[in-house]
């Protein structure tokens, strides 16, 4: 129990950046959070946190030992709820945020159908391609895609999304098919701007390159290249989850697939919390059921 507490009041300070946030949080005074995190350091031999009266500064070692521990207090507060679900149902308000084309798409569609399993639970769903402050804006649950760079917050995995260069079968019949990168600079290639390069992965040593394309046409709203895209206006390098089910349907091929990028990782991220509620952990749980399998992408 007390390396338990040790773990949390580390996890606690490292997060919320004070002795004193950390101590309101659990209910106890500054004194004993320090004590248990003197406790804590002392039986690893290690130094996670450097505190003087102005400045609290994480180590190397504790930035490497903090998302241990907020992966083990997740596991432990998601078994808590396994065993306790018995007949209880979410309730309460939940709040999410989603980037907003993804959002639209593949969170929007499971909101509703989380809401039918969980008729206690009110949702409030935020769209927006900004990088939103979790604590500060009382969001439950975040969905990012790609890498993650805040440390702060708890991730769970819920699938991975491959980029695609794609086109229409009218623009490859008239314009030819790109075998390798190179052969971009023939095409005219739909952009979020040529200082964003498209990424590939080559077959052959494995090496991940970015390469600059050109075009007659740059836009910084993906839903418009994809648009363009499907009327044979040009190659764009999109998301299987903008254009899976264009493939599938024969309005797009893809093309240099043997140079595809490595996947990005689909993320729910939250606030580290000695217990996650209920209602988060049913929704994570229906977005990683859904997202997790190769075939629901393929009729979105």
């Amino acid at each position: 129990m007390d390396k338990l507490k040790q773990i949390e009041a580390f996890t606690s300070v490292a997060t919320r950046g004070s002795l004193s946030a950390a101590a309101r949080a659990e209910g106890v005074t500054p004194a004993m959070i320090g004590r248990r995190l003197d406790a804590l350091e002392s039986r690893l031999g290690v130094k996670l946190l450097l505190r003087t009266t102005r400045k609290l500064t994480i180590t190397f070692e504790g930035q490497a030992f903090l998302e241990d521990c907020q992966r083990l207090l997740n596991d432990l507060a998601n078994a808590e709820a396994a065993v306790s679900l018995g007949g209880l149902q979410a309730n309460g308000y939940l709040r999410v945020s989603a980037p907003a084309g993804f959002g639209r798409r593949h969170v929007a569609p499971l909101v509703g159908e989380f809401m039918q399993a969980n008729p206690e639970v009110t949702v409030n769903l935020g769209l927006s391609d900004r990088l939103v402050d979790l604590i500060n804006e009382n969001i439950d649950c975040a969905i990012r895609i790609g890498e993650l760079t805040d440390s702060s917050m708890v991730s769970v995995r819920l699938g991975e999304m491959r980029r695609m260069v794609v086109a229409s079968p009218a623009y490859l019949v008239a314009h030819g098919v790109p075998r390798e990168p190179a052969d971009l600079v023939g095409h005219n290639c739909l952009s979020l701007g040529q200082q964003r390069g498209w990424i590939f992965k080559d077959p052959a040593s494995g090496e991940v390159q970015n390469w600059k394309v050109g075009g007659s046409f740059e836009c910084n709203d993906g839903a418009v290249l994809h648009e363009w895209a499907l009327a044979g206006r040009g190659l764009a390098w999109r998301s299987l989850w903008e254009v899976g089910q264009d493939l599938k349907e024969g309005r797009l091929a893809s093309v240099l697939d043997a140079w595809q990028a490595p996947p990005m990782g689909i993320y729910a991220v939250f606030p580290q919390r000695r217990h996650l509620p209920l209602r988060v952990r049913f929704f994570i749980d229906l977005l990683k059921d859904n997202y997790s399998r190769a075939s629901y992408w393929e009729l979105r």
